[in-house]
């Protein structure tokens, strides 16, 4: 294993999948594996979040000593790229395969990627910040690829067709989940939150006039149903545009 004081040597190389990830010799603590390790860190970020992991509270959760985790991990950070690995691999590649062609495979994809963003809200900035190079996750992407290749594009379009869709999934995802967690935090359901929410806002005097264009929006939106169907049709009809969009692109290249 390589120390974590020797990764800013390098910190082009600086992952855990890029290192020996084998146990130091000796073995560990009865009972305790790096897959345990990982479902317990796992839990505690879906309940917590990114702030609420510890190595002190991990092991406390696992019932062993802190040095425990040692044996199979060298940081917290080791433990947080782990646990984004094992999220993506939550995304059932057989199902996708199943969608037949690549316009129902782009939507099987999409979906399945946007809610596990949702299931773990502390996915997207860990996304973001460390890289994504596990398995699950390369084969995540692998079949992104494969998909968008189907299309027809040439290849140097692309990676610029796969970003318009699966960047577009990150940030709806994002959003998404967010919005979740600040109106649980609250205590409220979605939609009482969200209905409290806008209620607050239209009845703000300073805002009155800024939102006068938006009326029949704020109202039609109030109107369609529960958040949840909300966040669903919106997701569903900007995918279409975006699968519509690459149809119009394909032509073109061809044309």
């Amino acid at each position: 294993m390589v120390k974590a004081a020797d990764r800013a040597k390098n910190p082009a190389r600086s992952s855990v999948w890029l290192e020996d990830r084998s146990p130091r010799a000796g073995g560990g603590p009865a009972g305790l594996d790096r897959d345990r390790i990982v479902v317990a860190a796992i839990r505690m970020l879906d309940e917590e979040g990114l702030t609420g992991l510890s190595m002190r509270k991990l092991a406390s959760e696992l019932g062993v000593t802190a040095m425990s985790l040692y044996w199979y991990v060298d940081t917290k950070d080791d433990i947080i790229e782990y646990a984004v690995d094992t999220a993506y691999g939550e995304i059932d590649l057989a199902a996708v395969d199943a969608a037949g062609g690549w316009r129902d495979r782009i939507r099987v994809l999409a979906l399945a990627y946007r809610r596990m963003l949702v299931r773990h809200p502390w996915m997207a900035p860990c996304a973001g910040q460390y890289l994504n190079i596990g398995p699950c996750a390369i084969a995540v992407g692998a079949k992104i690829h494969e998909t968008i290749r189907d299309t027809g594009l040439p290849t140097h379009r692309c990676p610029s067709a796969m970003s318009a869709v699966f960047q577009f999934v990150y940030g709806y995802g994002t959003i998404e989940s967010q919005f979740q967690r600040r109106a649980a935090k609250t205590g409220m359901s979605q939609d009482d939150f969200y209905g409290e929410s806008i209620k607050a806002l239209r009845e703000e005097p300073q805002f009155v006039e800024a939102l006068e264009p938006m009326t029949e929006l704020l109202d039609e939106r109030a109107s369609h149903g529960t958040v949840s169907e909300i966040w669903d049709r919106d997701f569903a009809y900007a995918l279409d545009v975006l699968v519509a969009g690459i149809e119009v692109m394909v032509a073109r290249e061809r044309g």
